[in-house]
């Protein structure tokens, strides 16, 4: 009898690690950063949503992998789920590179109309590569810093401009410029280095990296807005019961509001914080914007010859909104 009722103790205990899940979800990002507190913010909720039968534990500052190296580690499931910036793995496929062409969304409402025509596309490039999306959410604008005044492209010429993806390389190359690549959470350090000279990042970055330390010019040129996606490996996904799966995707639904929204503010209030900082912000740049404008109609271009009729159709349906 104590044999029948200790197997069916050990039965009832495995029907309990079975019912529970734990997901590892690493990031590139700092813990100071919205994205990552909108990421907390989500594992907390999928936590509560299902009764604790997900839970999720999020590893910002590249703690647990590379920010470059994430994408892949949940591709290949080394870990359940992961954070990055979609525009970092523009060179495997264009679907990947849309929201990075510059000049093409330049606002918070044109970036969410070029998000939402061109989900099915991200969908289903990440499903043929055994991911789920989650969610996504834009950083603000990506704008230019330089350590020196710069009042027209051609003071760009000859100097070290930070890349962190192929776009960002293609424009360092456009302006000629030598392009540089550093992770974010290496650019101060590369900065106090003499490494780099100018970059494009947000105003977030700018903040939160404490950028304004060695950057004194800044330039709103809006280059565009490139979205941070959280992202599943499919098979993780469908190993959970059928209410975990719509819990976590009814919360995913919430976390993308919530931090579209929560990047729209920042953005504000990190551009007077700039300026609080010493840094010269200049919010029109027209001149700038105008001379990158032909660089980005070229981008532009070159991204429809490499994604082929769905991307011609997915620029086609951004432009028909406008």
């Amino acid at each position: 009898m104590k044999t029948i009722a200790f197997s069916m103790c050990a039965l009832a205990f495995a029907g309990i690690a079975q019912a529970q899940a734990k997901w590892d979800l690493p990031s590139g990002y700092a813990t100071n950063t919205f994205q990552v507190q909108n990421l907390q913010q989500f594992a907390q909720d999928v936590d509560k949503a299902t009764g604790g039968k997900l839970k999720i534990t999020v590893h910002p500052n590249a703690s647990l992998f590379k920010a470059n190296e994430i994408k892949r580690t949940v591709q290949s499931g080394q870990v359940p789920a992961g954070e990055f910036i979609l525009s970092g793995a523009a060179n495997e496929s264009a679907a990947y590179g849309l929201d990075s062409i510059p000049f093409l969304a330049t606002s918070y409402a044109d970036a969410k109309r070029l998000d939402q025509v061109s989900r099915p596309m991200l969908t289903k490039t990440l499903a043929a590569q055994g991911m789920k999306l989650l969610y996504t959410v834009a950083w603000p604008a990506q704008s230019l810093y330089s350590t020196k005044p710069v009042t027209a492209l051609k003071d760009l010429k000859s100097t070290k401009m930070r890349a962190f993806n192929p776009v960002t390389s293609g424009i360092a190359v456009a302006v000629g410029a030598q392009p540089v690549t550093i992770q974010l959470a290496e650019l101060p350090a590369a900065l106090t280095t003499g490494t780099v000279d100018n970059f494009l990042t947000s105003s977030a970055s700018g903040v939160e990296s404490k950028l304004y330390e060695s950057v004194k010019y800044f330039y709103a040129v809006s280059a565009f807005l490139p979205r941070n996606a959280v992202v599943v490996n499919q098979k993780t996904f469908d190993a959970l019961d059928k209410p975990t799966q719509e819990a976590v995707l009814a919360q995913a639904a919430i976390a993308e509001r919530r931090g579209w929204t929560l990047s729209e503010q920042k953005d504000q209030e990190y551009l007077k914080e700039l300026a609080a900082k010493g840094m010269q912000v200049d919010t029109v740049a027209a001149n700038l914007k105008a001379e990158f404008k032909p660089i980005g109609e070229r981008m532009t271009a070159d991204w429809i010859k490499v994604a082929g009729d769905e991307g011609k159709a997915v620029i086609e349906a951004f432009n028909s909104k406008k």
